[in-house]
């Protein structure tokens, strides 16, 4: 691992070049972007190898984002028609939530072997492993739908509870082998949507498909519609996996890659990794303050149903969009955080404003729920959803960026174990305010983690070197070039702190 650190920090030494163009071999050196009076950085000791970018990387990051996306919406698929599938198994509702919180249960103590694993296999094994387990937990729920068999459609719920270890911890992983520098976040929003798509669709669909009829045999049949429905569309994305995912391209889309694969796979310890990510002062702000924010989302959508329902009666059809809309205005506020970020990278800055936006949108929900209006709700829940979902991928970037050289996996692993073990809590805690105060008292509760996550963040710091320095510190190219000339005796450009090309972390703007 020390040779791993060692080849990064000769990255100090050099400068990205311009985009590659797509198809074409290009090389990333260059001393353009010095700061004036400094002299041209020159080039590591290291010849620049050859890069490309793929039109094929498109084909896998969608093809990612649509197994994602029917893995995810199954996460919902209970619980935002709860009443309903408590009438037909004749379980109470807290059994029902545990259909969505299996979800979160289920990551927490798989993830690392999961984790080990895409660092020894690679993306096409995990791929695989993640769409068989889904395929097979949609067929064993075609076989459940009979009131007696509340165990079965609870298994097939857990196999793709299972599936989920396998995807949540791939878009930065899939952003960082296939594209280029200046892609990174996009590529990543787009894994993360195909998920954010999933919930929505899981909002919408089940509402509709499964209308609240008494008639047991008639709700059976609507049932099992879903779920063939739901067993079809997984078989095929796992026949295409089969066919079209590849592992990686045949070049580096970056010199950061290419380097990355010529550290042969003895010299990189998991354990060792963990242990460094857990060292990382910075990191573990990072790791709480995500699983807080993600833990809230986690809370309003298994309890949305009951918190719509409670204000507006027979409203599950309007619960099911309303949850859309939440999801669907995440997925825009995914994709231009994105695109932000690939254009400023200021990591920190965006990661911050979101963060006290979504308590912002939180607060407001909260206090428009009970007014009894209903396009009230949509409005106040699109706001929400804006900011808490469009946080999703900053926690992955942000992450990334601060850990290099570390596995993104691993890094994203780490987040989203937190934001389960958050998301059981706040769901449990929040049910049992909502049963015994109402939704207002359970809808404070979580505005006052999002209040401490929000703190988190805008105190998060950065040791280069080992030395310590607050992020709001560095506020000019000026500084920067101050600071990296200090800790480490070399002269460094402000755009040296691209994505992955210094071990210097781009919190510092």
């Amino acid at each position: 691992m020390e040779e791993k650190q060692a080849l990064g920090e000769t990255k100090l030494n050099e400068e990205p070049g311009k985009e590659e163009l797509e198809n074409h071999v290009g090389l990333e050196a260059g001393d353009a972007g010095t700061l004036p009076g400094e002299q041209p950085l020159e080039v590591g000791h290291e010849a620049p190898q050859p890069t490309r970018l793929y039109k094929r990387r498109w084909l896998i990051v969608f093809l990612f984002s649509s197994y994602s996306l029917c893995n995810s919406y199954q996460w919902i698929q209970y619980g935002i028609i709860s009443n309903i599938f408590t009438k037909f198994y004749n379980v109470d509702a807290f059994t029902i939530d545990w259909m969505s919180m299996i979800y979160m249960l289920t990551y927490i103590p798989f993830i690392f072997p999961v984790t080990w694993l895409l660092d020894r296999k690679g993306l096409r094994v995990i791929a695989l492993v993640a769409t068989a387990l889904n395929c097979a937990g949609t067929w064993i729920k075609v076989a459940s739908v009979r009131p007696n068999l509340f165990p079965v459609t609870f298994l097939g719920q857990f196999c793709c509870s299972f599936a989920q270890v396998f995807i949540l911890g791939m878009p930065s992983r899939i952003a960082s082998v296939w594209f280029g520098s200046g892609e990174v976040s996009s590529a990543c929003s787009i894994g993360v949507v195909g998920n954010q798509l999933g919930i929505a669709i899981g909002f919408l669909v089940p509402p509709i498909l499964v209308p609240n009829v008494d008639d047991l045999d008639e709700l059976a049949h609507h049932i099992s519609i879903m779920f063939y429905i739901t067993a079809g569309v997984a078989t095929f994305l796992f026949i295409l996996v089969v066919i079209v995912f590849q592992e990686r391209p045949k070049l580096p889309p970056t010199q950061a890659q290419a380097t990355a694969r010529s550290i042969p796979p003895e010299q990189y310890s998991y354990t060792a990794s963990i242990l460094r990510l857990l060292r990382n002062k910075a990191f573990i702000l990072l790791i709480i303050s995500y699983g807080l924010n993600v833990g809230c989302f986690y809370a309003v959508g298994t309890l949305l149903n009951r918190m719509v329902l409670s204000h507006y009666p027979g409203e599950e059809v309007n619960a099911g969009r309303i949850g859309l809309t939440i999801v669907i205005a995440g997925m825009v506020g995914s994709l231009i955080c994105g695109m932000w970020l690939d254009r400023t990278k200021t990591y920190k800055q965006t990661t911050l404003s979101v963060y006290l936006m979504s308590l912002v949108g939180m607060i407001v929900f909260a206090a428009t729920l009970s007014l009894g209006h209903l396009w009230l709700v949509f409005i106040t829940a699109g706001a929400l959803g804006f900011f808490m979902t469009g946080y999703l991928p900053l926690g992955f970037e942000f992450a990334v960026e601060l850990t290099y050289p570390e596995s993104e996996g691993t890094s994203s692993g780490l987040l989203n174990c937190s934001a389960q073990v958050f998301g059981i809590i706040f769901t449990i805690c929040q049910g049992k305010i909502i049963d015994n105060f109402g939704t207002l008292e359970g809808n404070i509760f979580l505005c006052v983690f999002l209040l401490i996550g929000s703190i988190m963040t805008g105190t998060t710091f950065v040791s280069v070197n080992g030395i310590v320095i607050s992020s709001l510190s560095v506020t000019s190219d000026f500084d920067f070039h101050q600071l990296c000339y200090s800790v480490t005796n070399t002269p460094v450009g402000r755009w040296s702190i691209l994505r992955k090309s210094v071990v210097l972390s781009p919190f510092l703007n």
